[in-house]
């Protein structure tokens, strides 16, 4: 692990300064006509796929001073992008080339109330047909940039 990411140490936080740099690298890329709701909806179903897929991205469970558990969360930031529908598409293939662990979440699935459907809506149309809406991946940092070219820091 090297170090990139960054975080400054400001009067309200309890390290002194944070800089990290990931080797990898996890995005998520949403449509940028998206609705503010659907962002985080889509975004949080993305990021729960990579998880899950990938054991090695979570770290070890949170704990308070109270010693109170908490769940644990990924180890490295997760950056989230935003883009045209042909960004998306093109996001994907070459997510696709690269054989990048991704996971996609299509406008059909706010329509869908449950996993089952979900995978259902995903499974009813082809590849090349997909309606992106979002877009997940993890891999080496220069990969994941390739494949995210053209889009831009959601704000």
């Amino acid at each position: 692990m090297q170090t990139t990411y960054k975080t400054r140490a400001g009067p309200d936080r309890q390290s002194q300064g944070m800089s990290t740099r990931f080797d990898t690298k996890i995005a998520v890329l949403l449509r940028e006509d998206l609705e503010p709701w659907q962002r985080l909806n889509v975004t949080a179903f993305l990021v729960s796929g990579l998880g899950t897929r990938l054991p090695e991205l979570i770290g070890a469970p949170y704990e308070d001073a109270d010693d109170v558990p908490y769940l644990p969360m990924f180890r490295q930031p997760v950056l989230v992008f935003q883009g045209t529908k042909e960004v998306l598409k093109a996001a994907h293939a070459r997510a696709l080339s690269r054989a990048l662990p991704r996971a996609v979440f299509t406008s059909d699935l706010f329509a869908t109330g449950h996993d089952e459907a979900n995978r259902a809506a995903v499974r009813a149309v082809g590849t090349a047909d997909l309606d992106l809406v979002g877009l997940s991946l993890h891999g080496p940092r220069n990969a994941v940039d390739k494949v995210l070219k053209g889009a831009r820091m959601h704000p």
